[in-house]
């Protein structure tokens, strides 16, 4: 089962940090954290950010999927 059922994707498409954090059900600041490497939520995995323009950023799509698919398949 995938965790965007109803939601319309392309594989290569950039998703913003609000798409993001409904994807992964966690807070804007909680994305920053899971980023920053001295951080208690650090999370190495994560997929790294896209600098889009100077001032946005986003995420691909296909790797948040992936991601979300690796933390489903490691639950114990």
């Amino acid at each position: 089962m995938s965790a965007f059922t109803g939601q319309t994707f392309q594989m290569n498409q950039i998703i913003n940090i609000k798409q993001v954090a409904l994807f992964i059900g966690v807070g804007r600041s909680t994305i920053y954290e899971m980023m920053d490497e001295y951080s208690p939520y650090y999370d190495p995995t994560f997929p790294k950010k896209v600098k889009i323009t100077q001032n946005r950023i986003g995420w691909p799509a296909y790797e948040i999927h992936q991601w979300i698919e690796s933390k489903l398949a490691s639950r114990e």
